[in-house]
């Protein structure tokens, strides 16, 4: 029954970090229909330079459908 409630869930949050050097780096979630996955996006003055997207464990979906913080989230994402 809790996995039926996994596929009705959705989600999306951006996270925007400007640097002081011109580079930007955004950070994205998002789950729809009980699937997800988290990206990476770097920039510097205003020109794309990478993105890494991986998908979502489902251990990391049930805690973001929790609402727990999960440390080290995007640390296998690395540019």
């Amino acid at each position: 029954m809790a996995n039926l409630d996994l596929h009705k869930f959705g989600y999306h949050n951006t996270e925007v970090v400007h640097n002081q050097n011109g580079g930007k780096t955004v950070r994205k979630v998002v789950i729809k229909k009980g699937k997800g996955y988290k990206s990476i996006s770097k920039y510097h003055k205003k020109k794309h330079t990478g993105t890494i997207r991986k998908h979502l464990k489902t251990c990391e979906i049930k805690m973001i459908k929790l609402g727990k913080f999960i440390p080290g989230l995007f640390e296998n994402c690395k540019i």
